[in-house]
Formats: structure tokens, sequence, C-alpha cells
């Protein structure tokens, strides 16, 4: 008799990331942990959304077709017609990606996050500005931002099947968990 190979179920997704993130906590209170990692989380769904409008603008401005013909990649205003935040450079997850092993992560997310703000004046004193703070583990960070780097988030496919949604939901879940609080003091399930 044939032996049946036994399939290795796969983590979900949610619950991988969350794994992830758990291991920046060390010394951090679960109340302000969740703003360091919904804030990465959010950064990576504007940036994505903005990637992806960022590309057609530029297929628009240089085929000369579609409804972005003649576009202007780098207006803002394009943008914001779209309601896409504008994403400045040093904001845009490519960038912060590409520096997620250097020392000085916590500081270039503080940055981008600044930048956000004063490019969409709705986020205003809204982003969290705490990842420069000596107690967040960087190198944990860095690994954290590769792991979300690896996960379409704000692009087109990915809001129809609501990962964002999807992810948010499960940490804001885990992290009433982590507190200690009943789930209806900080969250209501689905």
């Amino acid at each position: 008799m044939a032996k049946e190979k036994k399939q290795k179920k796969e983590e979900p997704l949610e619950s991988r990331l969350f794994k992830a993130a758990d291991k920046l906590r060390k010394n951090i209170d679960a109340a302000e942990y969740k703003h360091i990692v919904l804030g990465l989380i959010f950064l990576k769904y504007i940036s994505d959304s903005f990637e992806d409008l960022h590309l057609a603008l530029i297929i628009g401005r240089d085929t000369n077709e579609g409804p972005y013909a003649g576009a202007n990649p780098e207006d803002p205003d394009e943008y914001r017609a779209e309601n896409v935040f504008w994403v400045p450079q040093i904001a845009r997850w490519s960038y912060l990606h590409a520096r997620s092993k250097q020392p000085t992560i916590g500081t270039d997310l503080d940055l981008a996050m600044e930048a956000i703000e004063k490019e969409n004046p709705t986020l205003k004193g809204i982003l969290p500005k705490v990842y420069a703070r000596p107690n967040l583990d960087k190198t944990a960070l860095g690994e954290l931002i590769d792991l979300i780097g690896d996960i379409a988030i704000g692009t087109e496919a990915a809001k129809s099947k609501d990962i964002l949604g999807r992810v948010y939901e499960y940490f804001l879940g885990e992290f009433a968990n982590a507190e200690g609080k009943k789930a209806g003091q900080f969250y209501t399930p689905s």
C-alpha cells in the first residue's frame, strides 16, 4: 500500500507576519508596539498604491495613450486626482526596503513618515514617528521590513482580495490579546 504523503499546511500570511513582528517587541509595551507595526503596514499599503499609479502614469506619458496620456508621474496632483497619497522618494517602500539593513533604518522611517505628512495634509500628526527609539531593535525592524516587503498590500490585485483588511484585522486581534484586554474593549471581530 502506497504511503500517502502528508502535506504540510502552510501557515497563514497574517500569522507569519505577526510572528515576525512580535520579535520586535522585546521591551516595548504592546500598546506602543502596535503603532510601530501598523504604521509599517500602512506605509507599505500607500507605497504600493502609489507605485501602481506611478507605473500607469509613466506608461501613459511614454505611449501618449489611454487615460494617463501626457501625465506627469512626478506631479503630486496626478495622485490626488486619483485619491492616492503622494509618496516622496525617501518614503517609498523600495527606498526603505533597500536600506532595511542599515543601522539608521529607524531614523529613515521617521523621516519617511514626516515627509508623507508634509506632502499629504490629511495625514498631518497621524503617522507614527517612533522608529528611531533606542529601545527598538533595528535588526529586527529591518527583518520585519524585509518580510512586509515581500507582500503586495496596496496593489489593485491585493485590494481586490482585501489583504490589508485581513492583515490589519488579524493584528488588531493579536494586539488586543497581547494587551490583555477583552476583545470588545479594543477589537470587535468581523
